[in-house]
């Protein structure tokens, strides 16, 4: 097996490094500090990312997007996660579930949104339907050509920054075996819509100036013009996007841990105790050693998921292995991180506090470790019948 970059792939990496150290990391410590991003900051950055081919890098060439594979948009999002979540963001990459548009959806929510004309944001999550997601209670009721939407969304990311939401919602229940199950149908929604209320959330501990937001719908009616796929479909939908997210999080997870451990490999070469550095001493240099080794795997579940999905084989399993490995490896790699540094790791004046911040809520977003744990799990008893 050839592990090794090609040439396009190493420029791919090359581009956007660059990228997130020039236009990027030099507002980092603002928008930690102030919790927001500056609309004239994320206007120049999202029109530097346009100019520099790497907006919507995840769509395909012929709408007008990077055209990237699923391993080349998997090196873009490993880069991209080594800066704060709220400014890599701006590089967007719209939600694959867009690929679904069709007529006159196509012109108003898909294409403008490669371009950076619109953005989007996606609404699953509910106070009582987390993992669960058949659980939830938003529903869409039919009256006549159209649907009114009732219920609540919570944990919506970057709905502030975005035009609209790809929302989820039930719209009736079908009989199973084990039982009736909620249909789930996909919307595409102006968030301007009468009816549509949007409340920024609680401040979180991780990536400030990431905001996330409730959305709330009071009979809010929206035409069938609006629904994404078929009435009752929108689970498939859903399966198809989380794939690529969960990829999304073991890329930004792998891109932040590498920078993490070059900071801490740094400090112990540098920093001086009993007359030598403290790389010197076992205590650190093992741990360092650790580090470089969880970080190595969870690359390589990484991409070894992101390549399989360029050939189609990509499973849930793959998804899930490479998620909850890189997002739990980035954990200890930056608490373990914050122990090298010590006292000074615990300073807001050091990036390594944020990171560790940061790195708390990649175990819980786009499927818990526990969700990814019962996926693969199940992908291993099922074949025997258990």
């Amino acid at each position: 097996m050839d592990f090794a970059l090609d040439d396009e792939q190493r420029a791919i990496v090359d581009t956007v490094r660059r990228f997130v150290v020039a236009e990027l990391y030099p507002h980092e410590d603002e928008v930690d500090r102030l919790d927001e991003v500056a609309p004239d900051i994320a206007d120049e950055i999202r029109t530097k990312a346009l100019e520099a081919g790497l907006y919507a890098a995840n769509m395909p060439a012929e709408l007008g997007g990077g055209g990237l594979d699923a391993v080349g948009v998997t090196l873009v999002e490993r880069e991209l996660g080594r800066a704060s979540y709220a400014l890599q963001w701006l590089v967007a990459r719209p939600s694959n579930i867009l690929l679904a548009c069709e007529g006159e959806q196509r012109e108003r929510y898909l294409l403008p949104t490669i371009r950076g004309e619109r953005h989007d944001c996606l609404a699953m999550s509910e106070p009582g339907a987390g993992s669960d997601v058949r659980s939830m209670t938003t529903r869409a009721v039919r009256a006549g050509d159209d649907y009114l939407i009732t219920g609540t969304k919570h944990f919506i990311s970057h709905a502030d920054m975005s035009d609209f939401v790809v929302l989820f919602a039930a719209t009736g229940t079908e009989q199973t075996a084990s039982g009736p199950k909620k249909l789930i149908t996909c919307f595409l929604v102006d968030l301007d819509t009468p009816g549509l209320t949007l409340t920024r959330g609680s401040a979180a501990v991780s990536h400030r100036g990431y905001h996330q937001l409730e959305l709330s719908f009071d009979s809010c009616r929206v035409p069938g013009s609006s629904r994404l796929g078929e009435e009752g479909r929108g689970f498939e939908l859903m399966g198809e996007w989380l794939g690529a997210s969960r990829l999304t999080v073991a890329a930004t997870s792998v891109g932040r841990g590498h920078r993490v451990l070059e900071m801490a490999t740094e400090w112990a070469a540098r920093r001086t105790q009993f007359g030598q550095p403290i790389g010197r001493f076992q205590g650190v240099s093992f741990p360092l050693a650790d580090m470089a080794t969880e970080l190595e795997a969870a690359e390589l579940l990484t991409l070894r998921a992101a390549w399989r999905l360029d050939q189609g084989t990509m499973t849930d399993r793959d998804a899930a292995m490479a998620k909850v490995f890189s997002s739990e490896a980035l954990g200890h790699i930056t608490d373990q991180a914050l122990q090298i540094y010590g006292g000074m790791g615990l300073m807001n004046e050091l990036p390594i506090e944020r990171f560790w911040r940061d790195a708390r809520v990649e175990r819980i977003w786009d499927g818990t470790s526990e969700i990814q744990r019962h996926i693969i799990s199940r992908s291993l008893l099922r074949p025997l019948g258990a």
